[in-house]
């Protein structure tokens, strides 16, 4: 993947003052292509990319134009299927310049038209200006993966694959979102198009937006996860054709996801998706050297070790351990805010660089990684739960304004997700200031539009949760703070076999009671797992690492954590409750203090995060 910029300017034309901005937006993106780096400008229009070098490395270089010179593209990401688009576009005619991925896609809309999006198979943003009718596409992957950020300010669009690009330009304001830190404190992190910056959207996935030459935008959806109607969710086929078929696609996916010009690593933490990646990958390319990459947390109390050493000697790979210790967390914390540009609720993006920059090192650009498989097969907890809850094993008892807060953002007022949200908002009251307070009902974030309702409505309850954590969780949060940003930090491309769109459209006809049968979660996918996995991964219990979090930092007396929660600072700011935050800090740093994560919030890394963001962004 690479980094893309620019801007179009709709009352000008772009002139010598606007080639040194766009520089400047370029420079802001060098760690996500430190290949090489170029910038144009014609006519209003100024783009900058910045290439990681992947595929296409000999001519691969943006920006790709047509055949005419008509249609100028840049792109961050992967056509992971381009060499059959490639086929079919050269037999229709299209002459290709470049063998770099990219460029089936200015054939591809020139052939098709808008409904181009649809053919692609890959992770991508990219913005294509078609010049003879002045108008600028920018697009945004199904699964969200590669992430884009625009604002319209003072008759200029402007956009990047990262925001402190768009922060080069002087036009840009500086404003929190107020929303966009609720969000944080409410779900998993900040839900697309939320920014931190209120002058900032960031395109939501499957989306494209098209800017026209007066700069009126245009937002268009050209892709959801759709799960069928309960009506709808026939089951005419055994259990093991759900196997056989996951099994095929999962096979396609990593075949698809292991094509480059360059080296592939594997992520291999030890659990049950990297390492159904990391074997099945040994099974399709036994003679093949792999090099899988791993993190071994010095102080836990639980080590995934000797689950990495089983399925590196199976998949007779080589395992590259790097060894993480917890003070690590307060030295790479401000450089992971600094990347993923908003406050976190845990401190585990820290363990992620680590594990980047050690990838890297290695010589390494492409990774696999196994994030999708959770959320898409029920691999967390929470499924259980709703399971035992429709059959009346446990009770939730809730209030009518629970009901009521659940009903106005599910449409149904007996999902439970994550929080009971009438004591949130009571936590939350607690912790702002009396200057957010007297607006709480702007700033509270289930106040404004959280998901497509409709795609809830008369669903099984394990596919509402579903979309919901696809949404909420992993787009914005896992795959892209977590991951793109983390490991692009390090000039490393992360690719997810378990986000292949033909799998993920085969996952949504998976019928629920296979992706949970007899509580067992991610049924089917283990299924699958059983042909080529070692029985002792599969039967392990789910482990989540919990990185240690504001407990741990303020226990440990660091300089800057101290200085950013300091009395008078926190009041100056203006955002917390200056009181509620010592009390909080003097709780957390008794000594042996704990918090029982997931199920009590870490509130002070987010207010952590957040004043390093404050400091980095806004000061």
């Amino acid at each position: 993947m690479c980094g893309i910029c620019g801007f179009i300017k709709f009352n000008n034309r772009t002139s010598g003052e606007d080639a040194g901005i766009i520089r400047k937006m370029n420079s802001k993106l060098f760690h996500r292509g430190p290949d090489a780096q170029d910038t144009l400008l014609f006519d209003n229009v100024a783009l900058g990319f910045s290439r990681l070098s992947i595929i296409g490395l000999e001519n691969g270089m943006q920006p790709i134009y047509n055949e005419d010179g008509s249609l100028v593209l840049v792109c961050n990401g992967e056509i992971f299927n381009h060499i059959e688009i490639r086929e079919e576009l050269q037999k229709a005619g299209h002459v290709f310049k470049t063998r770099s991925d990219v460029e089936v896609i200015v054939h591809l809309y020139e052939q098709e038209g808008m409904e181009f999006l649809n053919k692609l198979n890959g992770q991508f943003a990219f913005a294509l200006y078609d010049k003879r009718i002045g108008k600028l596409l920018c697009a945004r992957d199904p699964m969200g993966i590669c992430p884009l950020y625009y604002t319209l300010v003072e008759n200029t669009f402007i956009f990047g694959s990262e925001i402190k690009a768009i922060l080069e330009h002087p036009l840009v304001p500086r404003e929190v979102d107020l929303v966009g830190l609720d969000q944080v404190f409410t779900f998993a992190g900040l839900i697309s198009p939320r920014t931190m910056l209120r002058h900032i959207n960031s395109l939501e996935n499957g989306h494209y937006i098209i800017v026209n030459d007066q700069g009126v935008i245009q937002n268009n959806e050209y892709w959801d996860l759709i799960y069928p109607e309960q009506e709808m969710q026939q089951d005419g086929h055994p259990e093991k054709y759900y196997i056989d078929k996951l099994e095929e696609y999962f096979e396609r996916s990593i075949q698809l996801r292991l094509r480059a010009d360059v080296p592939s690593g594997l992520y291999l933490s030890g659990g049950l998706d990297s390492s159904m990646i990391t074997m099945k990958v040994s099974q399709l390319y036994p003679t093949i050297s792999k090099e899988v990459f791993s993190i071994d947390f010095a102080e836990s109390n639980i080590s995934e070790t000797p689950y990495q050493i089983l399925i590196a000697n199976e998949s007779r790979s080589k395992l590259n351990k790097k060894t993480f210790y917890f003070k690590d967390i307060s030295e790479r914390l401000k450089q992971a805010i600094y990347h993923c540009e908003c406050p976190l609720k845990e401190t585990y993006n820290t363990a992620s660089l680590s594990l980047s920059e050690a990838t890297r090192a290695k010589g390494i650009k492409v990774i696999l990684s196994g994030e999708g498989s959770d959320e898409l097969f029920a691999g967390y907890v929470g499924y259980r739960f709703d399971k035992m809850r429709a059959m009346n094993f446990v009770q939730n008892a809730t209030s009518p304004e629970e009901e009521d807060i659940r009903e106005r953002i599910w449409g149904d007022k007996t999902l439970f997700y994550e929080n009971n949200f009438q004591e949130l908002e009571t936590i939350k009251r607690g912790l702002y200031s009396d200057a957010v307070n007297e607006k709480f009902d702007e700033v509270n974030c289930l106040n404004h539009p959280v998901i497509n309702k409709e795609r809830l409505r008369n669903r099984d309850v394990l596919n509402k949760r579903s979309y919901i954590d696809y949404k909420l969780r992993l787009v914005d949060h896992l795959v892209t703070d977590h991951g793109d940003k983390m490991a692009l930090a390090n000039s490393v491309e992360v690719r997810y076999p378990f986000l292949d769109k033909d799998l993920i459209a085969f996952s949504t006809q998976v019928p629920p009671e296979l992706k949970l049968k007899d509580f067992t979660e991610k049924y089917v996918v283990k299924g699958m797992a059983s042909r080529f996995v070692p029985k002792k991964i599969i039967d392990r219990e789910k482990f989540g690492f919990i990185a240690p979090g504001s407990p741990y930092l303020l226990q440990n007396n660091i300089e800057y954590i101290e200085q950013i929660l300091s009395y008078d600072l926190i009041r100056k700011q203006g955002y917390f409750n200056p009181d509620r935050i010592e009390e909080l800090k003097n709780t957390y740093r008794q000594k042996g203090f704990t918090l029982n994560i997931p199920f009590e919030s870490d509130l002070l890394i987010t207010v952590i995060t957040f004043g390093i963001l404050l400091e980095e962004y806004f000061s």
